[in-house]
């Protein structure tokens, strides 16, 4: 796999950019390749140990963000990676496929709207028919879009958007891969600090990240006898292109972290792949939080 030297600096203060960033509004979904400071999916860090070594693995949202930190992580220790993108982010997805190729793994990007319950399970077909089966299958994609004028401007069209993509897509990709899951699977799911904390301004984001906590727990006992274990991600703020494209104003995002900064999407990687791996064998129905010490409850 590949092995590249880690970044020097150990200081979790100081080893990424701290805000005040420079203004970046973007239109969704954003571009990577348009934010400054740039995220840092691990292109030169992450190093894999073969945690992972011939798992198949379906990530959706990997185009960019968490879910490209994912899809490179799992090819660096040894798995081949399916992943999802919105047709409009084709740029993004390519370069995802590239890290995964160059890790010496399979990519298969999928142009695929999880809103949408036939394009969920042609994705699980294809999965099956590109990998054979499915090992791990990551519910990553969301949407969020700021209302910071309140409830009512909140339109039944966004509400409807947030529900479907971050709740009925994981639904319905969750339970097209069970299928095609053998025992010592793994559901991975990315909640958020929004799960516990709710920005008002984010309102019906914040109400399927605490779904999808309640989603993880009961689950992880419906499928244990399966042998089959399910867990959540709960990031604080991360650098990803969905914040100059949803949020009014990301020059101070982050901020708020006693670590004083967001998150780099290579940091949040290193957990999937923890509760991925048979190390976790005994970790079921947990939450694992990566906040920057914001504590949640």
């Amino acid at each position: 796999m590949s092995s590249k030297e880690a970044p020097r600096d150990p200081d979790p203060v100081t080893r990424y950019p701290r805000p005040p960033f420079p203004d970046q509004e973007q239109d969704h979904p954003g571009s990577t390749e348009e934010m400054d400071p740039r995220p840092d999916h691990g292109e030169d860090s992450y190093q894999g140990h073969d945690a992972l070594l011939d798992r198949a693995a379906v990530v959706t949202g990997g185009d960019s963000g968490i879910g490209r930190a994912v899809c490179l992580a799992f090819a660096r220790e040894g798995a081949d990676v399916v992943f999802t993108h919105l047709p409009e982010e084709t740029d993004e997805a390519e370069e995802t496929a590239r890290l995964v190729r160059e890790a010496g793994r399979k990519a298969v990007p999928v142009p695929c709207d999880i809103r949408d319950e036939a394009q969920c399970t042609a994705l699980i077909d294809r999965a099956v028919s590109e990998l054979d089966r499915v090992d791990i299958l990551v519910n990553n994609a969301a949407y969020q879009m700021s209302q910071p004028d309140g409830i009512e401007a909140i339109t039944t069209e966004q509400f409807d958007r947030v529900m479907k993509t971050n709740l009925y897509g994981m639904f319905w990709l969750t339970r097209a891969a069970l299928a095609h899951m053998p025992r010592g699977g793994s559901v991975i799911n990315t909640t958020s600090v929004q799960g516990y904390q709710p920005s008002p301004h984010l309102l019906d984001y914040a109400m399927t990240k605490s779904a999808i906590i309640s989603f993880t727990h009961g689950l992880a006992q419906m499928v244990a006898e399966r042998g089959i274990r399910v867990n959540a991600v709960a990031p604080g703020p991360v650098w990803t292109p969905l914040i100059p494209a949803t949020m009014p104003d990301p020059t101070e995002f982050g901020e708020q972290s006693p670590l004083g900064r967001p998150a780099q999407p290579a940091e949040m990687a290193p957990a999937f792949v923890f509760l991925a791996s048979p190390q976790a064998g005994y970790i079921t129905g947990e939450i694992v939080n990566a906040t920057g010490g914001q504590p949640l409850r």
